[in-house]
């Protein structure tokens, strides 16, 4: 056993003034937020933590709190990275985040009723059509469909960064199946469990009130006749990444998890199958992408979906949430448009700043990104997950090489933004067993219903695991933190 595992916790903490800390100030002194944090643990020893981490861990092994890897000859099943050590947001702070992500939220909404129906603002010259036209996540069917309570995107999640100056950027919105929050709940159940005491000097806003607020959520968009909707989670299945947080929120909520073959549709209603005969459905809460919902309107070898199922969606006797064809809203080409996008249908400012970003179906910034590779980030306009990420000043000349064949083969498929220095949080690293600085991202969840709205008053905190790693996501290699919102 090292040596190093009898210091104090911070002992051997090294402070790059070049990175914005989320904890300690250029000096190296405690920010006064933590302030309470360090007056009771942080005299203790590495041992004492490694003692408390490994006892968290064991409440995620014990639930069965996993996430799947894809790689390229196997998939892997892994318990999800976790760092006792939180993060703490203050009242301020927060209510900036969460009026930027509500604003966001409403906006997107608006964005996708009007390309779906008037497409008023591509004929005011504002999002050019070719955009919305290209967009492999444009779905035709959906144009003239009025959603259930006219909600497109009741479930969000806004990805955001805090950048060296000290304020707070959107990387990118997701709005098709966005994933984490079980792992926020689950984080904080975890966290209680290894420092119960804590909480007794911190006011701290819950996290656990998600499930419900997404059920009432979900409730408020049922369909027009209904007086008590019956709501599911539709899930691809066992071995799907995000399986257990399908499981999770449907136990939450109280409501069945099914997969496509536990229901089917009948003169255009849909039903669940039951030892006591169909059951009604009246609000479906999605986790299957829209390609495969329904092999008789999109792909016909679909195995997870429902036939029959679209037909019921678009004469109004099914919510689907989120809506099928959400995802060319959040297409990051679409993205660089989201400050005209909230000033055209809101008449507002945004509250949170967008990166700034090089579409490379434009020639001008074309030319630039191709010519400034090594000193940007190229993101494909449709992945998820951190994969095809390729952050210029990592790559050899080789590397560039392909990235600008890549880019220049297919343009319309390739942002490019600066490289943001996100800010860094300690982090507990066994394989030098002390505490390291690391990047972190932050993933709210903004929640849009008929006349209702909620954002969880906390998100989910990535931590980028691997040091100088700038891409959090868990599929990389990347873990996460509970995130605490103060009270005032």
């Amino acid at each position: 056993m090292s040596s190093n595992i009898k210091k104090p916790i911070f002992s051997s903490y090294i402070n790059n003034p070049d990175l914005f800390d989320e904890v300690f100030d250029t000096l190296g002194s405690t920010k006064n937020v933590y302030q309470k944090l360090f007056d009771l643990y942080g005299n203790h020893s590495i041992m004492d933590y490694v003692q408390l981490n490994n006892k968290a861990k064991s409440s995620f092994f014990n639930q069965g709190i996993t996430f799947q890897t894809y790689g390229e000859h196997d998939t892997k099943e892994k318990i999800f990275p976790f760092d006792l050590f939180p993060r703490i947001i203050d009242p301020d702070e927060w209510n900036t985040i969460e009026r930027g992500a509500i604003q966001r939220s409403k906006a997107l909404n608006l964005f996708l009723w009007d390309i779906y129906h008037d497409k008023k603002i591509i004929k005011d010259g504002i999002v050019p059509l070719d955009l919305i036209s290209s967009s492999a996540n444009y779905l035709h069917q959906m144009i003239g469909v009025d959603p259930p309570g006219g909600i497109y995107n009741h479930i969000s999640g806004t990805d955001i960064i805090k950048h060296s100056d000290g304020e707070y950027y959107v990387l990118e919105d997701n709005i098709r199946c966005p994933s984490g929050v079980s792992y926020v709940i689950c984080n904080r159940t975890a966290l209680k469990r290894a420092l119960f005491g804590v909480f007794n000097h911190y006011k701290t806003h819950t996290v656990t009130n998600y499930a419900e607020n997404l059920l009432d959520i979900l409730e408020s968009v049922k369909p027009k006749g209904v007086d008590i909707p019956n709501c599911v989670v539709i899930t691809p299945g066992m071995y799907n990444s995000a399986f257990y947080e399908h499981s999770y929120l449907a136990k939450a909520m109280g409501v069945e998890l099914v997969e496509g073959r536990d229901l089917f549709v009948e003169n255009d209603f849909v039903y669940m199958k039951t030892i006591r005969g169909p059951i009604k459905v009246d609000v479906i809460y999605r986790r299957v992408d829209d390609q495969f919902l329904d092999p008789l309107e999109f792909r016909a070898d679909s195995s997870l979906g429902v036939p029959g199922l679209f037909a019921a969606y678009i004469k109004g006797n099914v919510c689907l949430a989120n809506a099928p064809g959400t995802g060319v809203a959040d297409d990051k080409a679409v993205y660089t448009y989201m400050p005209q996008i909230i000033k055209y249908y809101l008449d507002e400012e945004p509250i949170l700043n967008n990166v700034h970003t090089y579409h490379c179906s434009r020639p001008d910034e074309l030319k630039y990104v191709l010519e400034h590779i090594h000193e940007l980030v190229v993101k494909p306009v449709d992945e998820a997950g951190g994969y095809g990420i390729s952050i210029g000043n990592r790559l050899t000349k080789e590397e560039i090489k392909v990235v600008q064949e890549q880019i220049k083969e297919h343009p319309r498929k390739y942002i490019a933004q600066p490289i943001m220095s996100l800010s860094v949080h300690p982090t507990y690293i066994d394989d030098s067993e002390s505490f390291e600085q690391r990047h972190v991202d932050l993933r709210t969840f903004t929640l849009l219903g008929n006349n209702k709205e909620f954002v969880l008053k906390g998100g989910l905190s990535r931590v980028a695991l691997k040091k100088g790693n700038l891409i959090v996501n868990s599929s990389q290699g990347g873990g996460s933190k509970d995130t605490w919102v103060l009270k005032k």
